[in-house]
């Protein structure tokens, strides 16, 4: 072999180990985010989060992205809360259960009949967003963003007009809520647990005949098509927030942190709205689809379902949540009405 092939030959193996080091190189400044959601594909909730990840490459020149698992394809929130907590995934889009899992006070947001209006969410989650956003850190994850399933509405096979009409019906309950089990066993409910991801497979075989979302979670998730009644009546609200393993965010320096977390409020906010705008959307859609939706009870009624979400609202302070942000936020809502 003469020199100048040697050389050449050489020239082209150093230029293949550079273009493999630089390579891995990039691999390596790339900080891949695995985020699980129960959203599904293509649902309004989703394609913000794919909005999201486009800007966030975009600002970050590549060096942060997403990697998404829509569709409860990892699990309930308790097994996803499990795989974030040994490094198989790093966020998701948590609801209540999985939210109080990490901070039991974000409970607050989800107890029954405390709001009366998203404007009175948006009123609690802005005044003590440091407040809910510490508990999360002690809790090993970073709030990047509120969202919101909705005001939640009982879905059933029959109308409830009392109290006792509940209590006839065999009524899911998510599974390791205590939240929701205690309010419906002050109510005399006996619900039926299981997993969120088990709630249509159980409605159809009629091993539970009611169950409790938004109008669009319900709608998503296909429970409409195996119920004929929707109620009018709000009885608590489903709160949302998109969570990061704190070990993930660390290493992310302060810009890509100050990148993420500026865009996550952003697009959180754009998928409350398009909840809300979605969720009153969707009522028109049950009735003319031939769902029947039940007026709220009144009078008597109203009465003692107020008295049961008092009673655990009181019970729950101390045991499940921060009875002093509890009052705070008590205190801020009645400034509100007042004004």
């Amino acid at each position: 072999m003469n020199i100048s092939r040697y050389l050449t030959r050489r020239r082209r193996l150093l230029a293949l180990v550079l273009m493999l080091l630089l390579a891995g190189q990039a691999t390596a400044r790339t900080t891949v985010i695995k985020f699980a959601t129960v959203a599904p594909r293509n649902s309004a909730w989703m394609n913000s989060m794919l909005e999201l990840d486009r800007e966030l490459q975009e600002l970050t020149g590549g060096e942060v992205r997403f990697k998404f698992y829509p569709g409860g394809v990892q699990g309930d929130e308790k097994d996803v809360l499990r795989k974030i907590r040994i490094g198989q995934l790093h966020a998701a889009g948590f609801t209540g259960v999985g939210m109080g899992a990490v901070n039991p006070d974000s409970r607050i947001l989800d107890l029954p009949f405390l709001f009366n209006s998203s404007e009175e969410v948006d009123l609690v989650t802005d005044l003590y967003h440091e407040d809910f956003a510490g508990g999360f850190r002690a809790g090993g994850m970073e709030l990047l963003g509120w969202t919101e399933v909705g005001l939640v509405r009982f879905f059933t096979n029959a109308p409830i007009n009392r109290i006792e009409d509940l209590q006839e019906m065999k009524l899911w309950v998510w599974q390791d809520d205590p939240l929701a089990r205690d309010f419906f066993h002050k109510l005399g409910v006996a619900p039926i647990p299981l997993s969120l991801t088990d709630v249509l497979s159980g409605l159809e075989t009629g091993m539970i005949d009611a169950a409790y979302a938004s109008p669009y979670g319900g709608a998503v998730l296909q429970w409409h098509t195996r119920i004929d009644h929707v109620s009018q009546m709000p009885v608590a609200n489903a709160a949302g927030a998109i969570l990061i393993s704190r070990e993930r965010f660390d290493r992310l320096d302060d810009r890509q942190q100050r990148i993420l977390l500026e865009l996550c409020g952003k697009y959180a906010r754009r998928i409350t709205l398009d909840s809300r705008r979605e969720n009153s959307r969707t009522l028109e859609l049950f009735q003319q689809e031939g769902i029947t939706l039940d007026p709220p009870p009144g009078g008597v009624e109203r009465q003692r379902l107020l008295d049961a979400a008092r009673a655990v609202q009181a019970e729950l302070a101390g045991e499940m949540y921060d009875p002093e942000l509890f009052g705070k936020v008590q205190r801020a809502l009645s400034e509100q009405r007042e004004q």
